[in-house]
């Protein structure tokens, strides 16, 4: 009997691990693609580059603070920049169901060039492509980017130390409410917006005052609870974290409580996670604070010896374990 690929649109955590290493993995690997980081680390020359690529199918298209084009933007943009990069320029690829209305069309355009410019990235080459009627969901975009290193050393999930301190750059699940909300219609959840932005001058002002950073990563699908598994099962590290000191804003905690969702495994699509040493920590947290998307940047915990989980201290003082994200809370998510 054939096998069939056992996952849900758009599952992640543990299952599109499975998926990564039993597949793509196994049969693509490389020493570029085996850092397993948000992007690859390319030599160049005397230089090196930062490459990455990603697929966006959000559904809906628009959604409030970002559409699918800022994302396919600012998605790229932000995992070039999380290798210590500085994003130059973008590809981008179309596929677009027969039928669409073109003044549609050209508002994701619209929306893909403003982010762009905001960004201070050129979209240079791309590709469109028309399937038939029922094909895809109306639009799909990929975008690939390529930036250059300019961080020494370079971040990587893999380079977390004990000792080291965590710090996120604000606060975290207004874009996966945000989708969910507009998805199936949510009024009481009119005041969430999505967090959808680009970190490359973040990360450069973080780069500046810190000197030394470990780890740089975006949470995005699984959520800040997913990626500290995978940063920990990469530098083969425990990670402790303090909820008290997580910044989440209030309509999402509410409105994760009222639909039985957990913040922490919720997808962000404008917020960095940075480990560090200790020394350095207030430089970044200052740094971070200094751009307005990092306002809200805390330190949320520390790393330690010992085996490679992610563990929460409660709000009452309690303590337990944070697994990965096991399918997903919400799919087409970006």
């Amino acid at each position: 009997m054939e096998e069939c690929i056992l996952l849900d649109a758009g599952s992640g955590g543990r299952a599109s691990q499975r998926l990564i290493a039993d597949c793509f993995q196994r049969h693509f690997s490389n020493p570029y693609l085996d850092r397993m980081d948000d992007a690859a680390l390319l030599p160049l020359g005397a230089g090196r580059l930062a490459m990455s690529t990603d697929s966006y199918t959000v559904t809906p298209l628009f959604f409030p603070g970002g559409s699918i084009g800022t994302l396919a933007v600012h998605g790229t943009v932000n995992d070039v920049s999380m290798l210590g990069a500085r994003p130059r320029f973008l590809s981008c690829a179309f596929i677009i169901e027969e039928g669409l209305p073109l003044e549609t069309l050209e508002r994701v355009v619209r929306d893909m060039a403003e982010a762009a410019r905001a960004a201070d990235v050129r979209i240079v080459t791309g590709d469109t492509k028309v399937v038939q009627r029922g094909a895809c969901d109306r639009m799909f975009i990929n975008t690939t980017g390529i930036g250059e290193i300019v961080a020494d050393p370079v971040p990587s999930g893999s380079n977390a130390r004990p000792g080291d301190v965590v710090l996120v750059s604000g606060a975290l699940g207004d874009h996966g409410l945000t989708v969910m909300a507009q998805r199936e219609g949510l009024s009481f959840l009119s005041d969430v917006q999505s967090d959808s932005a680009p970190l490359n001058d973040m990360v450069g002002r973080i780069l500046n005052a810190a000197g030394e950073i470990h780890v740089l990563r975006d949470p995005t699908r699984g959520g800040l609870a997913t990626t500290l598994n995978e940063i920990a099962q990469q530098s083969g590290v425990g990670i402790e974290i303090e909820e008290n000191a997580i910044p989440i804003h209030e309509s999402v905690r509410s409105g994760c409580s009222f639909l039985g969702l957990d913040p922490l495994y919720l997808a962000n699509e404008g917020k960095c996670i940075c480990i560090l040493p200790e020394s350095a920590a207030e430089a970044a947290l200052a740094a971070m604070r200094e751009s307005p998307f990092g306002r809200e940047a805390a330190i949320i915990g520390r790393v330690e010896e010992g085996a490679p989980q992610v563990r929460l201290t409660t709000a009452i003082g309690g303590r337990r374990l944070l697994g990965m994200l096991e399918g997903a809370q919400l799919p087409r998510i970006c």
